[in-house]
């Protein structure tokens, strides 16, 4: 590993470029290594400031995540394709000679985890330092020696955007913890299920596998969940650099109220429908019996249950073949399929806006104004749980800037993010 004052020279050098290029500027793009290079000098130097100048020095990055097809299929074990995004959180970290965990995150408090108390901690619940705890918990657990590092953080998730920053950061520490103290025999897929129980156990939130999948194995990845232990995840190789489409993130501006009766419901009323068939998941159930016993699952779960498990099936299928089309090069057909899965959200869903607060409609509203811009080009839908939040399109490089100004023209200025899958998650960029 590097001097952090060879590695800062190194950046400043252009030493380092190639990395930079492959996650940063893939298309060749020198203002784009430019700004990744300046990035990365910038908390380099601020690690210094921060912390011992004569500790070897490394560079790492968790990406944000986008979902991509199977909206709320993940918790019912079934399919979902997803993607890490050229947003992400970039880290200068050194090991320390203390038993202890430093962060520094710009912009927010330091956080401090001693590593002699490694069980949850519940006034840490919701907090960074709980997914720190988390992970170096977990790793420790799998008999690896865990042991103190410091560490500068820099991000350009966007928080509330849906790209998953609590992923990002899980990936990132993983990382870090695999590189110096695991001689890197963790594999991406198990850091994803380390920052899973991170966020489950410590964190306090209980979120599936997707997000963590998508930062941490990168590139787009389809993902089978019929048995969450160990869920089937498949590369998909896509250039979609190529298919002349942007990928755009919308942050609708919504209320952020507390929805978390509103997410839970979606669950619950699929689960009660798989109880009927003397199952815990819908994955579990034969879709003929559920179509055949629809009458009487209207009479013994609601309408709104039978709406939703309808979605399940459907857009389950949709995410096998969605991820099917990309490998065949069929980029009309995915767009279809993307469409598709919007209206099943929308309709039989129902996850596009909180029915305890009508008045607000801030993702129908902003995704009928979409469809009015692409004008049946491309493919929109809601992204991620829902209720509030975020919406995402694929929009024609002709049509990116009508695009986004009639968005931003309804959302606010700098709303409409213009993003990228990248070809790699969790990893580390350079030492």
């Amino acid at each position: 590993m590097r001097s952090c004052e060879t590695l800062l020279q190194d950046l400043q050098n252009g030493v380092c470029d190639t990395a930079l290029s492959a996650l940063y500027a893939p298309d060749g793009d020198p203002a784009k290594l430019d700004a990744a290079r300046e990035r990365a000098v910038r908390i380099t130097n601020l690690f210094q400031t921060y912390f011992s100048p004569q500790q070897g020095a490394a560079l790492f990055s968790g990406p944000g995540r986008t979902e991509i097809g199977g909206n709320h299929t993940d918790h019912q074990h079934g399919h979902v394709l997803c993607g890490s995004v050229d947003m992400d959180m970039l880290a200068c970290a050194g090991s320390n000679e203390r038993n202890a965990i430093h962060v520094f995150s710009e912009g927010y408090p330091a956080l401090v985890v001693e590593l002699d108390n490694l069980q949850p901690v519940e006034s840490e619940k919701g907090t960074s330092a709980a997914l720190v705890r988390g992970v170096a918990a977990k790793i420790r657990e799998l008999g690896y020696e865990v042991k103190g590092f410091d560490a500068f953080v820099t991000s350009n998730v966007l928080s509330g955007s849906g790209l998953s920053s609590s992923a990002a950061y899980e990936a990132l520490i993983g990382n870090i913890i695999n590189h110096f103290f695991c001689a890197d025999k963790l594999d991406a897929v198990e850091i994803a299920k380390i920052g899973q129980y991170a966020e489950n156990v410590y964190f306090g939130k209980p979120c599936g596998l997707m997000d963590q999948m998508g930062a941490s194995v990168g590139g787009c990845v389809a993902i089978d969940f019929q048995d969450p232990a160990a869920p089937v995840v498949r590369k998909v190789r896509y250039d979609f650099g190529a298919s002349g489409h942007a990928l755009c993130i919308v942050d609708t501006a919504s209320s952020h109220a507390d929805l978390t009766d509103d997410y839970a419901a979606i669950p619950r009323e699929m689960g009660a429908v798989a109880a009927y068939f003397g199952e815990k998941f819908l994955r579990d159930v034969p879709e003929a019996d559920f179509r055949a016993a629809l009458p009487a699952l209207r009479e013994k779960c609601g309408d709104r249950a039978v709406l939703r498990a309808l979605h399940y099936f459907d857009d389950d299928r949709r995410a096998v073949a969605e991820a099917d089309a990309l490998d065949s090069g069929d980029f009309t057909r995915f767009l279809s399929l993307v469409n598709a899965s919007g209206l099943s959200s929308e309709l039989a869903l129902q996850n596009t806006y909180s029915p305890s607060n009508p008045a607000q409609q801030a993702i129908p509203l902003t995704l009928a104004l979409g469809r009015e811009l692409l004008d049946g080009a491309g493919a929109i839908r809601v992204h991620g749980g829902g209720f509030a939040g975020t919406i995402q399109a694929f929009v024609p490089l002709e049509k990116l800037d009508a695009f986004r100004t009639g968005i931003e023209a309804l959302c606010g200025k700098g709303r409409c993010h213009v993003t990228r899958i990248r070809p790699e998650g969790g990893c580390l960029v350079a030492e």
